[in-house]
């Protein structure tokens, strides 16, 4: 039996057995929903064993992890697991280690946002948003990258954001942590560079999401426009194109630098904004 680390610090049993394959295994934090399904999806269909994670209960995600599971053929586990703290993270890592023998490769996609100015911004939001969407992403990698380096290959690749690039007011925790993981994704590439292990951050513009879907009525209400004025002057005015970047196109590149074509790629900030960070 396998342990999974819990939001309250708790040890469930999670019902699983090593699976040892020639199958890669892929690690997608905060994958229960949104992006990160879609990443994890997208490696499952492409016949990697999956370690999905996130910190809903077992039960909420199960018809999610049965249903990758029995559609692609391969194995799939799911962790809850709270990364806030870096026991969660490297239990994470250890977790999908038992189940598959094996990590090659990681994608750091958990984060949440909060929308205030500096000076009312709440202390426990600053720490929060830089446990999770930052120092996550160091607990990970530290944990997996034994098991990559004795590998002699591995693939890390880190959802950071446009603001990654740029900056927006009433975002600083979000914006301090995006910026951060792209320090930390150029250091890390250049540790590992001679090591076959490649590191990249994907900083996508606005995705669409059923969580961005559901705030537009919300906002439409709130500011007294219509959903499409929303939607074009509101959430994609940043964006030249006028479209939303889609969970699809995200996945897809995240594919693209898994593949032996991309193993010269380390240490990059890939947008995906239609045409955002062109300004």
């Amino acid at each position: 039996m396998l342990i999974a680390y819990t939001t309250r610090l708790e040890f469930d049993e999670l019902d699983t057995k090593t699976v040892m394959s020639d199958r890669k295994a892929a690690v997608v934090t905060g994958s229960s929903s949104g992006i990160g399904l879609g990443i994890a999806e997208s490696f499952a269909s492409n016949g990697m064993n999956v370690v999905l994670s996130g910190i809903e209960d077992a039960s909420e995600v199960e018809p999610i992890r049965a249903r990758l599971e029995t559609q692609y053929s391969v194995s799939v586990i799911y962790v809850r697991s709270d990364l806030t703290v870096a026991a969660g993270a490297r239990h994470l890592i250890k977790a999908a280690q038992d189940a598959f023998g094996r990590i090659d490769v990681l994608v750091n996609n958990a984060g949440i946002q909060h929308v205030s100015p500096v000076e009312d911004f709440p202390d426990e939001k600053w720490e929060l948003i830089l446990s999770l969407n930052l120092s996550a992403a160091f607990y990970t990698c530290k944990a997996a990258l034994p098991m990559m380096k004795q590998q002699g290959w591995g693939r890390v690749i880190n959802i950071a954001s446009a603001h990654a690039l740029v900056a927006s007011p009433m975002k600083a925790a979000y914006v301090a942590a995006k910026h951060g993981v792209l320090g930390f994704t150029k250091t890390l590439a250049l540790e590992v560079a001679e090591q076959g292990i490649t590191v990249n951050a994907i900083c996508p513009g606005y995705v669409w999401t059923p969580l961005v879907e559901k705030q537009i009525p919300e906002t439409a209400a709130a500011r007294g426009m219509t959903s499409d004025q929303v939607i074009n002057d509101v959430i994609l005015s940043s964006h030249p194109n006028k479209a939303f970047v889609t969970i699809e196109q995200v996945a897809a590149l995240t594919q693209f630098l898994c593949s032996d074509s991309a193993e010269s790629i380390t240490g990059s900030a890939l947008p995906v904004d239609g045409g955002w960070t062109a300004h």
